[in-house]
């Protein structure tokens, strides 16, 4: 999977919902396996537990059936590269939020957890099999103004993607179940936006990095979202952290 200096990146709307449903369902099984005490573990995401992660899954989920038909603000809609570059500002705001669904919707013992998922789970399914999601240039209101819906139903496979990731880390779960076309879409999106962010003198860093994709797509995925540091990813030169230090993570 080759990084040159520009990526164009495109998907395939289709390719993209049933990548979706698929990374979905993989997560619904997990979600439906956990243990009360699974939900209380901690997990790599500062100060949220399995129990939190899993919240935060659920927003993420229902936001597309929640606001498919709310108003649209005006203006150019946010493209997905810009997308992943500016989701780090809104950290503070989503863990709030999270904290409070949590302890609220998501509170309760593990089969109350399981449905609650399965709520919102069933609502995006039933709006990727419908009319609205095929619908061209469709538009929806998002944290940071309109976008594309073709465009924000990527961003949801980032979301499932990394956090299934997260989930699977702090279960001490070595494969969980994605979907490879999920994978796929989610590492190509963040290879464009390295391409975007990097300095130009990181283009031997790139290359290095491009080696790890080949090798591995979630060790790529895991260094773009900061869940794993250069040193710590095998088969990676030494030499190129100091090169790339300056634009990865590019996702926080």
């Amino acid at each position: 999977m080759p990084l040159p200096e520009e990526i164009a990146y495109r998907n395939d709307p289709l390719t993209v919902r049933a990548a979706l449903a698929g990374q979905v369902e993989a997560l619904r099984s997990t979600v439906h396996a956990l243990t009360a005490a699974e939900l209380d573990l901690p997990t790599r995401l500062d100060g949220w537990t399995v129990r939190e992660l899993v919240a935060h899954l659920g927003i993420v989920l229902d936001w597309v059936p929640r606001y498919l038909d709310a108003p649209v603000p005006e203006g150019e809609p946010l493209a997905l590269v810009a997308w992943v570059g500016i989701t780090r500002t809104a950290a503070a705001t989503i863990k709030a939020g999270v904290q409070e669904y949590a302890a609220d919707a998501f509170a309760g013992p593990p089969a109350a957890v399981a449905e609650e998922f399965d709520v919102a789970a069933d609502a995006l399914l039933r709006v990727l099999a419908g009319p609205a999601a095929a619908e061209p240039g469709r538009r929806i209101a998002m944290r940071f103004g309109p976008m594309l819906l073709d465009d924000y139903l990527v961003t949801r496979l980032v979301e499932t993607v990394v956090h299934a990731d997260d989930l699977a880390a702090a279960l001490g779960t070595a494969d969980f179940p994605h979907d490879g076309r999920a994978v796929d879409a989610v590492a190509r999106l963040l290879h464009a936006a390295a391409a975007e962010q990097r300095p130009a003198d990181a283009a031997a860093g790139a290359d290095a990095a491009d080696g790890a994709v080949q090798a591995d797509t979630l060790t790529w995925i895991r260094l773009a979202t900061g869940r794993l540091a250069w040193a710590d990813a095998s088969g990676l030169p030494g030499w190129a952290e100091s090169r790339m230090g300056e634009w990865l993570p590019v996702m926080g």
